[in-house]
């Protein structure tokens, strides 16, 4: 009997996938190996930050009353007290028609409420002259205006960028807990593929499909587990297989997802756990296989690095995001199209693209040619309804 299933839409794959996800648990890292990982908790402020009222620009800590009605011909005329120094306490207080010098940064002195920049005032021996007005709070940052005492710095499910471990330092945070780094098992599949580094006889290809899988793998916050090239035997798939789900979060076998009866990589999944879908309504990559063993997901890709990517794009990314806690990173841009773009209705076509000036030109190719994914920018989704798209309608590109 044939393990080829009734053919999904693509959003319904997405469904399968995203349910057959287990997040990898957390961990606690330091702040300096932090970089992309994914917060596993609300991150809140243990003091109010800065701590203390600031100037935000290099002049005068003033009380904003005496500046009222400053002006170029009628400057306000205030005695300076002093200097005050960057990461020392003020050594004194401002009272009516007083001032201190305070640069950028500087600790505001009490009964100081606004500071006159520098640029407006001019300094006569002890004295300085204010040519504008300022107004209460101006050019301060008050002492809990970043983030008050409990506020959230950072909320869970946050993939942190270097502006983040920059604010939780800031916040005295070292350590964090994250979500774990999901461990994503690759089997390359085929008698006529062999290793990279191999001369090519007749009718063999090098393994692409193993760093394509592990670059998106990557690109996605995880880590990829390479197993190797196992030939076309199911007596031969099946410890890898094993292996891999018993090491791994997720499992991913390229090659083998076949219309034939005779597919393999359905079969070992069917004998060691269970075929969820065999067959989305998506262009190329119509065999896909998504199943299970145990608890841990097995995608079974196209051979043809083409179809591969363009399954990780549209479905398999959904999963890394559910497994790694973390959206999937898309990057959308619209366009015109640049000629026409026939399909068939019934299945969601995935055209690679070049997009420049707000133009999207379709980069159309013999099935099984490669350069098509290096000369594209992306994809246009042609929907399942339509029956093609037309020159100038506009579209929307999914960016590589």
């Amino acid at each position: 009997m044939s393990l080829f299933l009734d053919v999904v839409p693509v959003a319904r794959a997405v469904e399968v996938v995203r349910s057959t996800a287990r997040p990898a648990g957390t961990e606690e890292v330091r702040l300096e190996d932090a970089l992309h990982r994914v917060l596993a908790d609300d991150v809140r402020a243990g003091h109010d930050l800065p701590g203390f009222d600031r100037s935000v620009v290099d002049g005068y800590a003033v009380q904003a009353s005496d500046t009222a009605g400053a002006s170029e011909a009628i400057p306000a005329m205030l005695s300076v007290r002093g200097r005050i120094e960057m990461g020392r306490a003020p050594p004194g207080t401002v009272d009516a028609g007083s001032c201190w010098y305070i640069p950028t940064g500087g600790v505001l002195p009490a009964g100081a409420d606004a500071v006159a920049m520098i640029e407006y005032s001019e300094a006569v021996g002890d004295e300085v002259l204010v040519q504008r007005p300022v107004a209460p709070g101006e050019n301060v940052l008050s002492r809990d205006e970043d983030f008050a005492t409990g506020a959230v710095v950072l909320k869970a499910g946050r993939r942190l960028t270097p502006q983040d471990l920059g604010v939780l330092a800031s916040a005295g945070v070292a350590a964090v807990r994250v979500l774990g780094l999901p461990r994503v098992g690759i089997i390359s599949t085929g008698n006529e593929v062999v290793p990279v580094e191999a001369d090519l006889a007749p009718g063999q290809v090098r393994d692409a499909n193993a760093y394509l899988c592990a670059g998106f793998v990557r690109e996605h916050g995880c880590v990829p587990v390479l197993y190797g090239i196992v030939r076309d035997d199911p007596a031969l798939l099946r410890p890898v297989l094993e292996q891999a789900v018993a090491e791994c979060n997720c499992v991913l076998i390229s090659g083998g997802s076949s219309k034939d009866m005779r597919d393999m990589t359905a079969r070992v999944i069917g004998e060691l756990g269970e075929v969820l879908v065999h067959g989305i309504a998506i262009s190329p990559g119509k065999p896909t296989i998504i199943g299970k063993v145990g608890e841990t997901p097995v995608i079974g890709l196209p051979g043809h690095p083409g179809s591969a990517y363009v399954v990780l794009v549209a479905v398999v990314g959904h999963l890394f995001a559910a497994l790694s806690g973390a959206a999937v990173p898309v990057r959308r841009v619209r366009a015109r199209l640049a000629a026409n773009i026939p399909s068939a209705k019934g299945r969601e076509d995935y055209v690679r693209v070049r997009v420049a000036d707000g133009v999207a030109t379709p980069v159309f190719g013999k099935s099984g040619l490669l350069n098509t994914l290096v000369k594209s920018d992306g994809l246009v989704v042609v929907p399942a309804g339509r029956e093609g798209l037309e020159e100038g309608d506009e579209v929307e590109a999914v960016l590589w």
